[in-house]
C-alpha cells in the first residue's frame, strides 16, 4: 500500500490574530517593498531570476549594464547563455542563470509577443521562472496580488506561528487563506524585510514589535523542521 502523506501541522494563530500581527509589523516596516531595482515587468522578472541565492544589492550592481545591453526581451532573446554568463557572474550560479534568462526571453518573444504576461500559469511556464518569481513580478510590476514565499517568509511565518510548514507552496496557501487578497504583496514584503532586519537566523527579539504574539519567543526556542526543503525559484 502507498504511504500516506504526513499531515501539515496547523498554524497556531487564526485569521484575526494573523491580520493583527501583520498590521503591527507593517508599522515597524512602513517602507517594505522589493529591494530589486527595475523600471518595468521585464526588468523585474530578469532581476528576480538573478536574485536566487544572491543578495538584492549584488543583483542591483549587475542589472544596469545588463539592461543597457538588453533593454527588452527581444534583445535578450538574441543572446546566448555563453554571452550572458560573464555579465552576470557576480550573482553566482551564473551558468544556470544565463540559461534561464535566455530561455525566459525567448519564451516571451515566442509565446507572448515580447510582453510579460499577467497570469501566474503563463509565467511559471517560462524557463527559470518558479512560483516565487512569478508572484514577485505579478505583485510589484503587474498589479496582480501575489504572495512570494522566500526563505525569510518561511522562517518568520513559522516562528510567529501564522504558518506551519517548510514547504513554500503550503505556507503561501496558509497565509493567502488568512490575509486579504489586496494585502498579499505588502504582507510578503513586510515579512521579508522583518526577516532581513530583525527576525534573522539568530533573531533580534528585543527589536520585534510582535514578540508577545510570537510562538518562537513565547516558547523560547526554534521550531525545527522535520527535514530540509530546497526553495524553488
Amino acid at each position: 500500500m502507498p504511504r500516506e502523506a504526513a499531515p501539515v501541522a496547523t498554524p497556531n494563530h487564526d485569521r484575526t490574530a494573523t491580520r493583527r500581527i501583520l498590521r503591527r509589523l507593517e508599522t515597524q516596516h512602513p517602507d517594505a517593498d522589493t529591494e530589486l531595482h527595475y523600471t518595468n515587468a521585464y526588468e523585474l522578472l530578469a532581476a528576480t531570476i538573478l536574485s536566487a541565492q544572491c543578495t538584492d544589492e549584488r543583483v542591483n550592481e549587475v542589472t544596469p549594464a545588463l539592461f543597457a545591453r538588453y533593454p527588452d526581451p527581444a534583445a535578450l532573446a538574441e543572446a546566448t547563455p555563453e554571452e550572458l554568463a560573464p555579465q552576470i557572474k557576480p550573482t553566482g550560479f551564473f551558468r544556470s542563470k544565463a540559461r534561464s534568462l535566455a530561455g525566459m526571453a525567448r519564451g516571451l518573444v515566442a509565446h507572448h509577443g515580447g510582453e510579460v504576461p499577467a497570469e501566474r500559469e503563463a509565467l511559471v511556464a517560462l524557463p527559470g521562472v518558479g512560483r516565487k518569481t512569478a508572484n514577485v513580478v505579478l505583485g510589484h510590476a503587474l498589479g496582480v496580488p501575489g504572495l512570494p514565499v522566500d526563505r525569510h517568509v518561511l522562517r518568520v511565518a513559522n516562528r510567529l506561528g501564522i504558518a506551519r510548514s517548510k514547504n513554500p507552496v503550503v505556507v503561501e496557501r496558509q497565509l493567502s487563506e488568512k490575509l486579504p487578497h489586496a494585502r498579499w504583496t505588502r504582507s510578503s514584503d513586510t515579512l521579508i524585510l522583518h526577516g532581513r532586519r530583525v527576525c534573522k537566523p539568530k533573531p533580534l527579539c528585543d527589536r520585534c514589535r510582535v514578540r508577545d504574539d510570537c510562538r518562537f519567543f513565547v516558547e523560547g526556542g526554534e521550531v525545527r523542521p522535520a527535514r530540509s526543503y530546497r526553495h524553488p525559484r
